[in-house]
């Protein structure tokens, strides 16, 4: 459908980017279809106070009103000891200040530092934002989750709702037969209903 085609086509937005320190590097996309841009360090510091590093990225930025920056680890940070202390970077459409990224040790007082200036050291995506408002009332509508909190869910293995088997009348090209075939599927079935 052309206009659910138009509506998923990515916008372009642009951000001002200004750069503080001549070796700031402006982020990148690392490949096509990447869903955030590589934020590199230019100067990194121990805050023993805090027990840790703050990396400087040597540049700040202008983001549109209705929009904010979301900075997240690289998946490549699971090699480290160290967590961003606050999860998720949020960067508002009204700061100026320079971009820097704080990782804390798993274990207090690790001072073995993570990345080295230069390096990538986390990743940053541009998000829209709806504005809204709250609005008191007496009673909340009824929800099939309800006030169920933390773990209300439970930990149970997940079962589909349902499962339709699909006869399957061709040999499929890496020599499977159709009767193997036909077992995978009943044994599928068998423990989706268990």
């Amino acid at each position: 459908d052309e206009q659910v085609n138009k509506y998923m086509e990515p916008k372009q937005v642009t951000v001002k980017f200004k750069r503080l320190h001549k070796d700031a590097v402006i982020p990148q996309y690392a490949r096509e279809g990447d869903f955030c841009k590589d934020i590199v360090a230019v100067d990194v510091e121990y805050n023993a106070d805090m027990d840790c590093f703050i990396y400087k990225t040597g540049f700040a930025v202008e983001i549109p009103q209705g929009y904010g920056i979301l900075i997240f680890p690289r998946s490549s940070n699971r090699k480290t000891e160290f967590v961003f202390p606050n999860s998720v970077g949020v960067i508002d459409s009204g700061y100026r200040g320079e971009i820097a990224v704080t990782f804390k040790g798993r274990d207090r007082g690790n001072t073995t530092q993570p990345y080295q200036v230069g390096d990538r050291i986390a990743q940053m995506v541009l998000v829209p934002y709806p504005k809204f408002t709250f609005v008191e009332v007496d009673e909340l509508s009824d929800s099939e989750r309800g006030t169920g909190g933390h773990g209300s869910t439970g930990t149970d293995e997940v079962k589909p709702a349902s499962v339709e088997s699909t006869a399957v009348d061709e040999i499929p090209a890496n020599n499977t037969s159709k009767d193997e075939i036909d077992k995978k599927t009943a044994k599928f079935a068998d423990v989706a209903k268990a």
